[in-house]
């Protein structure tokens, strides 16, 4: 297999692992949002809000980079402190009684 071909096959395989890490975190988040909209409870708030900037944050470098061209290395810095802010989040949710 020729590198050039490996790349695309490499390509492909990020973008569908991506795709399925945003219909599985996205079907977290909702069943979160579910949860706390059936009980009110902030925490649940938060860690719906959480699970929601985690999973952005996962799909958010490779959308920067294909879709609006911007550096790899700035898009990943990006979707690192959105994965970061989200696991802040969901520890707080944690933490809140």
């Amino acid at each position: 297999m020729s590198p050039h071909a490996a790349g695309t096959m490499t390509a492909i395989a990020l973008a569908i692992v991506k795709t399925l890490i945003l219909l599985v975190g996205s079907v977290i988040t909702f069943f979160a949002f579910r949860a706390y909209r059936r009980t009110r409870q902030p925490a649940l708030g938060y860690l719906t809000a959480g699970f929601g900037l985690v999973t952005l944050g996962l799909v958010f470098a490779g959308l920067l980079y294909e879709i609006l061209t911007v550096p790899l290395q700035l898009g990943i810095l990006l979707e690192s402190l959105l994965t970061l802010g989200g696991f802040l989040v969901i520890a707080y949710s944690l933490y809140v009684t």
